[in-house]
């Protein structure tokens, strides 16, 4: 089942969603199946080591440090991986709010990860891609 690539449709379909929980990007020493007990939401293996990104209560009780709390807010529109500019349109929008975003993008939604205290205005800001459907 192949997502949408057209990135007017895509922005037009997509609505956030604000998943339950805050989440913590780590890094580790070591391999995934070190962690995977911890079920990690994703995991990366770089040069410099593992990153995890794991709920930040995990975090805390495995004593994995961590810099800040992130949310975690799903765009509920099935984009390819070959579509353009839907990453670029978040982050575009998201920094007219001042808002960092760290997007993973799976097979078949994007994520973006915002800081926490910043998440109810992110979800204001993305829903303004559905306001201009209406207009």
């Amino acid at each position: 089942m192949s997502g949408i690539t057209e990135l007017n449709e895509l922005l037009k379909s997509m609505s956030p969603f604000l998943q339950d929980g805050e989440y913590a990007f780590c890094t580790v020493d070591g391999k995934v199946s070190d962690y995977a007990h911890l079920d990690p939401v994703c995991f990366f293996q770089e040069s410099e080591g593992l990153t995890l990104i794991l709920l930040a209560d995990d975090a805390k009780q495995a004593k994995i440090p961590f810099d800040g709390t992130y949310k975690q807010i799903t765009l509920t529109v099935h984009s390819s991986l070959e579509a353009v500019g839907l990453t670029a349109a978040v982050a575009a929008k998201l920094t007219e709010y001042d808002i960092s975003a760290n997007v993973v993008a799976a097979y078949y939604h994007d994520h973006i990860y915002v800081p926490s205290d910043k998440a109810r205005l992110a979800m204001s800001a993305l829903n303004e891609f559905n306001e201009s459907k209406v207009n």
